[in-house]
């Protein structure tokens, strides 16, 4: 992060008010980005105006998605609003980008199958909850191992997308790995005990509030901890966190090179290959569409619109069986 005591004194004020951490570096690249295209003047000389010139910029200059533009205007909505205190006003009047969404990339059966061969451990593990639950790539690294429902073969999915909560179908054949992970986290949970200052896992502060033991308790634990402990922002309590989202994608791509599959593979491929393998397992696309936790279902349709040969990796979110345990991820 920059050195600017300004952009310091805006992350600041964002981690008291309990900002995610995703939230706080987004919307400090765009705030130094407007302050940049701006000549770095400071904000406060500046308003709607040069907000509306910067954002049509993004659009017409810089060719960003309509989601990034967005992102950059939330973000300078809040600097006005609420860390300036100054009502940014009317900015409706920029243009809108429409560059054009991406077509989504789907894996076929046997690419899945080959893509899972190329991990053993916990990272096949995160590989196939991606694939077999549907799961972005944050939400599978904010499951707690309370999240896992191992008899009913569901997954909680907490705080999504839009802070919204959903259940998604959890592949019987994990549930091995899955105890076994959790014998992970408890032993790290015990390991981690032992060093000075630990003040267990990260909670929002209403649960940490509520719960205070919470973080000690082998439930509230991150089901894909980190390898080390670190400091919890602007504090000096040692807490364990997540697997690092970044290094996941590049788990992926890794492992799709050695797998010789020439498409562009991400977490979110695992997403839509999900989509498209459940719905030609034959579930209508409503429940497709709570699966993903999508709002709209013309999402889940995009989502799913890959053109795949019959794949049967997946079951239905009730509990009807209609096909072998064997055809799944094996």
């Amino acid at each position: 992060m920059s050195s600017s005591p300004f952009l310091q004194s805006i992350r600041d004020y964002m981690l008291v008010r309990r900002y995610s951490l995703r939230t706080i570096k987004s919307y400090l690249y765009w705030i130094k980005f407007f302050i940049r295209f701006n000549e770095k003047q400071h904000p406060n000389t500046l308003g709607a105006n040069e907000v509306t010139t910067f954002l049509t910029f993004l659009a017409a200059e810089r060719n960003v998605a309509a989601a990034s533009q967005a992102i950059a205007l939330n973000a300078l909505v809040f600097l006005y609003n609420k860390y300036l205190e100054r009502p940014l006003g009317d900015v409706s009047h920029f243009n809108r980008s429409s560059r054009q969404r991406k077509l989504p990339v789907v894996l076929t059966n046997t690419e899945v199958k080959t893509l899972l061969g190329q991990f053993k451990g916990t990272q096949k593990l995160m590989i196939a909850l991606l694939y077999g639950s549907g799961l972005r790539r944050i939400e599978l690294l904010r499951l707690r191992v309370k999240d896992i429902d191992l008899d009913n073969f569901q997954v909680q999915v907490w705080q999504g997308k839009g802070n919204k909560h959903r259940l998604t179908t959890l592949a019987e054949v994990l549930v091995a790995p899955l105890n076994a992970q959790k014998q992970l986290v408890a032993s790290l949970l015990e390991s981690d005990r032992q060093c000075a200052g630990f003040g267990g896992v990260w909670l929002p502060g209403a649960l940490a509030r509520k719960y205070p033991g919470a973080p000690f308790e082998s439930g509230w634990q991150y089901l894909f901890p980190s390898s080390r402990l670190s400091f919890e922002p602007g504090t000096t309590i040692l807490r364990s966190h997540h697997f690092d989202e970044s290094s996941l994608n590049k788990i992926i791509r890794a492992g799709a090179h050695r797998a010789g599959i020439e498409k562009q593979v991400t977490s979110h491929t695992l997403r839509h290959s999900f989509a498209t393998h459940l719905l030609q397992s034959g579930a209508d696309i409503r429940t497709v569409q709570q699966q993903l936790g999508h709002a709209d279902v013309k999402t889940t349709e995009i989502a799913a619109s890959g053109v795949l040969p019959l794949a049967a990796l997946v079951r239905p979110a009730h509990r009807t069986r209609t096909y072998s345990n064997k055809e799944r991820m094996a």
